[in-house]
């Protein structure tokens, strides 16, 4: 299923599609301020390993990034860190970043990892953000990387549907997305650790 959704404006009603396709256990392939990436629940056993095998991913070893709509939101999931690294994530997201921090026990046991540690993102991105916001709960975010030899990642809609109609559940069309992954930045340590320089820029 392909669904149209407006980037700046998102029509809630085909929001509610796409909450109650991943509530069902869907693999769904949507837009970010980034690139496309692939989603679905940290809960969705099926789907994640669905999402695994078109990533040629181990599920036990990758290591999945969730998206939230708010820093608040991600209390649950993350072990206690100090204000410096409060300060570094309230200076930066929603944006082009996703920052590695050490997880808590309540992570979902699917995403769970020997090392403990989650990446977190929040995209500025009106598409994601009222997704995780309608649903209440964070989704999983791995970059749709692209077929092409040219092309690190996938940026066409149309292209996007043509390869991914019958092996996921829902691609929402916002236009063309961008080519630059987040900048993937480790703060496990208390330290800023920059681990791959991608789209976004540290403040």
């Amino acid at each position: 299923m392909r669904l149209h959704i407006h980037p700046e404006n998102p029509e809630q009603r085909k929001i509610q599609q796409v909450v109650e396709c991943l509530l069902d256990g869907g693999l769904i392939i949507y837009p970010t301020d980034c690139v496309y990436v692939l989603g679905c629940l940290p809960q969705s056993k099926k789907a994640i390993e669905r999402l695994s095998f078109i990533k040629k991913l181990d599920p036990k070893k990758a290591n999945f990034s969730l998206i939230f709509d708010q820093l608040s939101s991600t209390g649950d999931y993350l072990a206690n860190y100090d204000k410096n690294v409060f300060r570094t994530l309230k200076k930066n997201l929603p944006g082009a970043f996703t920052f590695i921090l050490n997880a808590s026990n309540a992570l979902p046991k699917l995403i769970q990892t020997k090392k403990k540690t989650l990446g977190i993102r929040i995209p500025d991105h009106q598409v994601p953000l009222s997704i995780v916001e309608q649903l209440g709960k964070p989704i999983i975010s791995t970059s749709l990387i692209s077929e092409d030899d040219i092309i690190e990642y996938e940026t066409d809609p149309d292209e996007i549907y043509e390869r991914y109609q019958n092996r996921v559940d829902l691609i929402i069309d916002s236009g063309i997305c961008g080519s630059i992954p987040s900048t993937l930045i480790d703060l496990t340590s208390g330290e800023i650790d920059i681990i791959r320089q991608g789209k976004g820029e540290l403040n």
